[in-house]
């Protein structure tokens, strides 16, 4: 890894962040706040939220295994994601490399930062060559996306392969492991001690069935969580989030049953939906989706959505022509599927 200075942008190490009002006293109790200017009325939502969450991530340590002073919390996985551009990635000047196909909110958010996107196409059976997404970085790559198991396609990358890239490259790897719980795969979040260079991502949204919340997780070194803290919207976790995020984590067990229904319909729907005559192709996954080559997905697509069930059509993404993309349902919503698409015509 290049030395940390280099890699974040001088306006980042030299700013001043913002101060909340609430950061001055910590560490001491008190009773009147007449400091933030809130109304004193309507307890508690009246009042500023915590704005590093820390028991949120308190919780969160014991059951992701990471210490909490390497935990960061956005609004969605999305923040973070900008976040990442913001700190290390110089407008116009630097570049980032990423797999194709993958997640689009990466290239999404280099636009917006004005940051060059260079996208690597994947093996054609959606396996990662780390020579080849290596070979697209110059001294100018400031951060490499990987997202494993990948979106659209629902397959871990090989971990040897995402090794020899975080051994090999000088800057920030970041690699999305939204999917990585429905998988029995170690997470790289594991591995932030050997590879200081990495930025792990994880979400609510899908495991924990709270995507309406909007919370996302970044594990990273301690000086990475510092930038990501320094530059962050000072209350950007809301209150109502903390504590619906806090009720679920008291859930485990009804979270765990709900892994085990949907890894066990995912079981049984793939080879229902191979056997399929308007089915190509069920690509493996390990994730809570699948893709799908059809005979005419924009078709299918199109009577599906007639019959009041929405996939995802990815047919215009690299690789993925004629592509389906579907996420696992309950035993009923699973059934309505393939129950619809035995009968197209």
């Amino acid at each position: 890894m290049l030395p940390f200075d280099s890699l974040v942008r001088s306006t980042i190490l030299a700013m001043t962040p913002y101060s909340c009002a609430r950061d001055e006293f910590k560490g001491r109790e008190a009773s009147v706040f007449l400091d933030a200017n809130e109304n004193p009325y309507n307890m508690p939502f009246n009042r500023y939220p915590d704005p590093l969450q820390e028991e949120l991530k308190g919780k969160l340590s014991t059951i992701k295994g990471v210490p909490a002073k390497n935990i960061f919390l956005g609004n969605g996985s999305d923040e973070a994601i900008d976040l990442v551009f913001r700190i290390f990635c110089e407008p116009r000047l630097d570049n980032v490399v990423a797999i194709a196909p993958t997640y689009g909110m990466y290239s999404v958010c280099a636009e917006i930062n004005d940051v060059e996107y260079r996208a690597v196409p994947l093996n054609n059976d959606f396996t990662l060559n780390a020579d080849r997404l290596l070979a697209a970085t110059d001294e100018h790559t400031k951060v490499i996306w990987l997202c494993s198991p990948n979106n659209p396609t629902g397959n871990a990358l090989d971990r040897k392969e995402i090794e020899r890239v975080l051994t090999a490259f000088q800057g920030i790897v970041v690699i999305d492991e939204a999917y990585s719980d429905f998988n029995d795969l170690r997470p790289f979040r594991h591995d932030l001690d050997r590879f200081p260079n990495i930025i792990v991502l994880n979400t609510f949204s899908k495991l924990w069935a709270s995507a309406a919340i909007r919370l996302g997780m970044a594990f990273a070194s301690e000086d990475i969580i510092a930038l990501f803290n320094k530059i962050k919207y000072p209350y950007n976790i809301n209150q109502l989030t903390q504590q619906q995020a806090l009720k679920m984590l008291d859930e485990l067990q009804r979270i765990n049953q709900w892994r085990m229904t949907l890894l066990n319909e995912r079981r049984n729907l793939l080879p229902a939906f191979a056997e399929l005559p308007i089915c190509r192709a069920v690509y493996p996954t390990d994730a809570n989706f699948f893709l799908a080559r059809m005979t005419d997905a924009n078709s299918i697509y199109h009577y599906l959505v007639d019959h009041g069930i929405v996939v995802r059509n990815r047919s215009r993404v690299q690789l993925c022509g004629n592509c389906l993309r579907i996420t696992i349902g309950t035993p009923q919503e699973n059934n309505a599927l393939l129950g619809a698409l035995r009968q197209y015509k």
